[in-house]
């Protein structure tokens, strides 16, 4: 009995960096699952002290130089007691109906490997269309996945993943991060940086300087509703252009200097 139970267990991981703006919100949300794993990259702001004071049990990853969360993932995953994971970043919120989902998903025949969980995404204060459903791979069973230390990958996991209905934005994640223009602006040349080595092998010319930021503005504000969201809508699609962009010249200056 007590093997089956344990079968039905859940860790939340989440890693951390100086975290502590919404650590607090974010704990009191996953404070029903059966343990929760804080895995801190030597944050300087407190952070490790708010995740113990909610009864967390804290881990260290060395950042050295490391400016991007996933090479410390495998490592925080693998902390984890409980069979079931569920990733958590620093800045979402768990809502209680998606808490009950996975535990009731756990306790069920046929339980799938893996589950893709919607994100709800703030950008000057207005909920984005255009960023929903943002599935995030973030819920699987621990023995069958590994998590890749690339920027912005998925973990693998070896088995059947399903996704939760788009239209149950009662289970989604709620990110707290509403970025400034300048917060997104700094991202994009430290997140562009790392893009490189998954691009290198893409032929970029002149010709992609226009049609890829063009493409990802019409996909952004028209195709997937950004002009519901008003002038933030506008803004967002037109920074996720820029980030286009900003890669594809990387590139073609990376190859200039070869």
């Amino acid at each position: 009995m007590e093997t089956a139970d344990a079968g039905r267990r859940i860790s939340v991981v989440i890693n951390t960096y100086n975290a502590a703006k919404h650590l607090d919100r974010v704990l009191d949300s996953v404070s029903g699952f059966d343990e929760v794993v804080v895995c801190d990259m030597e944050s300087t702001d407190g952070t490790q002290e708010i995740a113990r004071r909610h009864g967390c049990r804290v881990v260290t990853f060395a950042k050295g130089g490391c400016n991007i969360v996933e090479p410390a993932r495998q490592f925080a995953i693998g902390q984890a007691t409980w069979p079931w994971v569920l990733v958590v970043d620093a800045d979402e919120l768990v809502p209680a109906a998606l808490r009950e989902h996975l535990y009731a998903m756990v306790s069920a025949e046929g339980c799938p490997d893996g589950l893709a969980i919607p994100r709800k995404n703030y950008f000057m204060g207005r909920f984005l269309h255009s960023c929903y459903p943002d599935y995030v791979l973030r819920f699987f069973r621990k023995e069958v996945t590994t998590w890749p230390p690339v920027i912005h990958t998925s973990p693998q996991v070896g088995g059947r993943v399903e996704r939760l209905p788009r239209g149950r934005k009662d289970l989604a994640l709620e990110h707290l991060a509403d970025d400034s223009v300048a917060t997104i602006l700094r991202k994009t040349d430290t997140y562009s940086d790392h893009e490189l080595p998954r691009r290198r092998h893409k032929d970029y010319g002149t010709a992609a300087l226009v049609a890829r930021p063009a493409f990802r503005f019409f996909k952004s504000y028209v195709l997937k509703g950004g002009f519901r969201d008003g002038r933030a809508g506008l803004i967002h699609a037109a920074l996720d252009a820029v980030y286009q962009f900003v890669v594809v010249a990387k590139l073609i200056e990376e190859r200039r200097g070869r």
